[in-house]
């Protein structure tokens, strides 16, 4: 087996508006092994010699497969699992394009490929039904294109994983690698390769079943290289046969490693702690010894707090060690403040953001690895103020992967990519097309091309939704009639709720595509759906369906407060609804707690997130959150402990205690709009499209000190929070008293609005200090 010790940073390609573009023009052919039988976990390797009189600084290899593949040029590993999980659409497939001259030569040169053939449907993949390789390159006038000239064989030494199966929502496989049968260093040494069979075509790109090639539209996986356990010190010499518990610094995405010394025909299993994430087994891998001293690195990602290796009594253990890999996005946001506990609810909704992100944003990597959309929505959102500009792809991909999904009959429907799920979920379809979801990428990117070319889609989906004369919307149960975890559930309005939210972010986006017709349809539509909800459902306390019977739903009134339903004059009585009732799952307590923020309840706010997320939060087992607010203890036996869809507090510490937002679409205009709750200090970072931002603030007594930083080609909407203010002063200077401008200097650039309180800064450092 391969060792994969140090890797190079390699070089790869990718448009952030490759989903749909140009059709590249292909030479190479699709080829497999003489001896395929395109059984599930297969492993096949692939090998191209050829000669170089001289190289260039540029060469693009564009690789496609079904499903992953390693690539290795003169010996050395370059990409550690390339490809995406299929696909673009229901019938098409992803390639890599890789800037591979860095590691070419003059004279002879070799690339090897191995490639893993999941051969399962799953909620993440859809299987093309044959495993293959495209590798498409030219440099100097010297192919290395896919074809005859390539050789081809099965590795033998992978076997099919005798036991426990993972279930039917994953694709992947766990993996059994007999050491026995290995063929050695077959990327380094042509002598390995000389008996296989030369390589099969099977057709030229578009071809069935692989299709239309689309770009990958997100970077390679980043690769943090093998690294020691934790508790490395601790770990056993020679194994006693009990269990070997290593531990990782968080829950991440690993390849787990061994180096033993031992006799043949040993059997070492390795699993994860989430080895039965949500009560359903995920993967693991098994390495059957030869004889003397080798080194395994199981290639199959696994994720957990812990690995944990079964080694016979008696074995050598020479290392045991890991190797991180995940979405490559640096971790540029931040949030801390007086209070340590939204400081570990903050890192631990990145944490559990992280782990779920990778050939798409998933629910959980354990379980499912599947991209539900009410889960994107809310990691989305959360992923503008945690990480890079550079995340902002993923949710791209999955917004053009549930379009491009888009059944005959006009629905849409997640998980997608998958092969063997085709329902619609109502409520989190609504979500993910409306102001939280596409809207929301729309106004933190600014990226109008995707949003035009999604435009058509969105709307098709919506003309399925249809209203009453009065505007009230009719009640669609779709595939599956889900709303939320939990109980009480007053589900027609949960729906009705999520429906505006939808129409209102095809509204927005229709005035900015200039589609001035369905701009006024919506709004039109807008206008007497809210009237005739308000009229219809408000009781005078709260929202309420006459045919729904049990208690008062906090969801509802959230999305209310949220979506614009509700008018202020009602926020006193929601408030004593969201005071008393707690029914909402993780998921659906984000949007709660927004309600309150919006309120101005920003205290509440704050103390209704700490009494929901306590648990989990302190929970000293665990690096990230739960699913559900029970885990296995309290006899739910469903949940999973990594569910990045509890993360929305994240959002809610960035977004409303520090008050960042962009007002107009990619950061033009954002505002800071603090609401400090019973925090006496704050301060967030977040990695903008127009650059970074930093808020700051400190309250004492009658005082509060706040520092903004604004980038360039910006401004912001400074919105100080506390009214009746005494005396405000920017960077020193007096500009605000009892109510009066006092500066108004061009050298400022500060711009008063008409509401008390308010002023607009262009670019620079910014400090308000202001007394009440």
């Amino acid at each position: 087996m391969i060792i994969f010790k140090r890797l190079p940073l390699v070089l790869i390609l990718f448009c952030c508006s490759v989903i749909v573009h140009a059709e590249k023009k292909w030479n190479a052919h699709w080829i497999t092994s003489a001896d395929i039988k395109n059984e599930p976990n297969s492993w096949i390797c692939f090998r191209k010699d050829f000669n170089l009189k001289k190289t260039s600084e540029e060469v693009i290899a564009s690789i496609a497969v079904d499903s992953k593949y390693w690539l290795w040029i003169n010996g050395e590993m370059i990409v550690f699992e390339g490809g995406l999980k299929r696909g673009p659409s229901s019938e098409d497939t992803y390639y890599d394009d890789v800037n591979i001259a860095p590691f070419l030569k003059k004279g002879k040169n070799s690339v090897a490929v191995l490639v893993w053939y999941f051969g399962k449907e799953g909620f993440s993949h859809k299987d093309s039904g044959k495993a293959g390789l495209l590798f498409d390159c030219k440099v100097r006038g010297v192919s290395m294109n896919s074809d005859t000239t390539w050789k081809a064989g099965i590795h033998p030494a992978f076997l099919p994983f005798e036991g426990v199966q993972p279930n039917n929502r994953l694709s992947e496989s766990s993996l059994c690698f007999d050491a026995r049968k290995d063929i050695g260093n077959w990327v380094a040494d042509e002598n390995v390769c000389s008996s296989w069979e030369p390589a099969v075509i099977m057709g030229t790109s578009p071809c069935e079943p692989w299709n239309k090639l689309v770009l990958r539209p997100v970077p390679l996986w980043k690769n943090f290289g093998l690294k020691e356990y934790e508790n490395k010190d601790q770990l056993p010499a020679v194994s006693n046969g009990e269990p070997i518990v290593c531990e990782l610094p968080a829950n991440l995405q690993v390849t787990p490693y061994l180096e033993v010394e031992t006799t043949e025909g040993d059997t070492i299993n390795i699993k994860t702690d989430h080895l039965y994430g949500g009560n359903e087994p995920n993967v693991q891998a098994r390495y059957i010894t030869r004889r003397g001293v080798q080194e395994y690195e199981s290639l199959g990602w696994m994720n957990g707090e812990k690995v944990i290796y079964s080694i016979p009594k008696g074995v050598k253990i020479v290392s045991l060690k890991y190797r991180e890999t995940g979405f490559n996005t640096e971790f540029l946001g931040s949030f801390i403040c007086s209070d340590p506990f939204y400081n570990r609810l903050w890192e631990k909704s990145r944490r559990t953001l992280y782990v779920t992100m990778r050939d798409n944003y998933m629910d959980c990597p354990d379980r499912e690895r599947a991209q539900w959309w009410g889960d994107e929505v809310n990691e989305s959102g959360e992923a503008f103020y945690a990480f890079d500009t550079k995340s902002h792809t993923l949710q791209k991909k999955g917004m053009y992967e549930l379009i491009n999904w888009q059944r005959p009959d006009s629905v849409i429907f997640s998980p997608v990519p998958a092969g063997n799920w085709s329902s619609e979920l109502p409520g989190q379809m609504l979500a993910s097309v409306g102001y939280y979801g596409f809207w929301n990428y729309y106004l933190h990117t600014g990226d109008l091309k995707t949003i035009a070319d999604l435009y058509d889609g969105v709307m098709r989906y919506l003309s399925v939704w249809k209203v009453r004369t009065d505007g009230s919307l009719i009640y669609r149960g779709g595939d599956w009639n889900w709303g939320d975890w939990g109980e009480q559930k007053d589900m027609q309005l949960i729906q009705s709720a999520w429906y505006y939210i939808a129409i209102k972010g095809a509204q927005k986006m229709a005035v900015e595509l200039n589609k001035n017709e369905d701009a006024a349809m919506l709004d039109k539509k807008m206008v007497s759906f809210k009237n005739a909800f308000n009229a219809l459902y408000w009781n005078g306390k709260s929202y309420r369906h006459p045919d729904y019977q049990g208690l008062t739903d906090d969801r509802v009134q959230a999305l209310a407060v949220v979506s614009g339903i509700a008018e202020q004059s009602k926020y006193p009585a929601l408030f004593e609804v969201l005071k008393e009732h707690e029914h909402a799952s993780p998921y659906m307590e984000k949007y709660v707690i927004e309600a309150l923020f919006i309120m101005g309840e920003d205290e509440y706010a704050l103390t209704r997130m700490k009494k929901r997320f306590k648990r989990m939060v302190d929970d000293p087992d665990h690096t990230t959150l739960w699913e559900v607010w029970g885990n296995s203890d309290d006899g739910f036996t469903g949940g999973t402990t990594n569910h990045a869809w509890s993360g929305g507090g994240l959002t809610l510490l960035s977004q409303y205690v520090c008050g960042i937002e962009p007002i107009i679409p990619g950061y033009s205009t954002f505002q800071v709009a603090p609401q400090p709750g019973g925090l006496t200090s704050a301060s967030a970072v977040i990695e903008s499209v127009k650059g970074q931002i930093d808020v700051a603030f400190e309250k004492h007594n009658n005082l509060f000190n706040l520092s903004v930083n604004v980038p360039g080609q910006t401004s912001a909407l400074v919105k100080l929070p506390y009214g009746n203010l005494d005396e405000v002063r920017l960077n020193g200077k007096l500009i605000w008293e009892h109510d009066n401008v006092l500066s108004k200097k061009d050298a400022l650039k500060i711009t008063f609005t008409n509401q008390p309180n308010q002023l607009k800064v262009g670019s620079g450092n910014w400090t308000f200090i202001t007394t009440n």
